[in-house]
């Protein structure tokens, strides 16, 4: 359910976005959905043609756990060939956990409970700005080092992918 309502809004922004040529622009605001293991928006600030801020509000839920994380990273864009880039970065984020209850192999019930969620952040990813469009692509990961909750790296699980409208 989840696969299709994620491909309903990108046909949905697509088509709409589409229907209309626009000139190929630098922007200095870009804001977007971000798809992958946690689903959020992302809004980025251009700072200079190489430089920009990003931030991003994510959700993550899972049958244990549910996620909120506020992102903001430093990115650094370089360009691959016409309209592709590549960008990398860091900064941080914070946000909270809640651990949902559930009965253990001994059938004893764990209460649920919550947490706070504090990060070191890096991200590295490749963009396409389609043609003719105010829409960009991107596709990245986000590793990041957990210091309360969970004290790990976590590598594989951050990788997204973003749809954003420049403007």
């Amino acid at each position: 359910m989840i696969n299709n309502l994620r491909f309903s809004i990108f046909a949905v922004v697509f088509f709409f976005f589409c229907q209309h040529s626009y000139a190929q622009l630098d922007t200095q605001h870009a804001a977007g959905v971000r798809f992958g293991s946690a689903t959020g928006i992302s809004y980025r600030y251009t700072l200079h043609e190489s430089r920009a801020l990003e931030g991003i509000l994510s959700w993550q839920s899972s049958s244990r756990t549910s996620r909120f994380r506020i992102v903001g990273l430093y990115q650094y864009h370089k360009p691959l060939a016409d309209n592709f880039s590549w960008y990398y970065g860091f900064g941080g984020s914070f946000g909270s956990v809640q651990y949902k209850s559930y009965k253990d192999s001994d059938g004893n019930t764990i209460p649920s409970s919550s947490g706070l969620l504090l990060s070191v952040d890096g991200v590295i990813g490749i963009a396409y700005d389609i043609p003719d469009t105010p829409l960009a692509l991107s596709l990245d990961a986000k590793p990041y080092l957990d210091f309360i909750q969970e004290s790990s790296i976590r590598l594989i699980d951050p990788i997204g992918f973003t749809i954003r409208y420049k403007f």
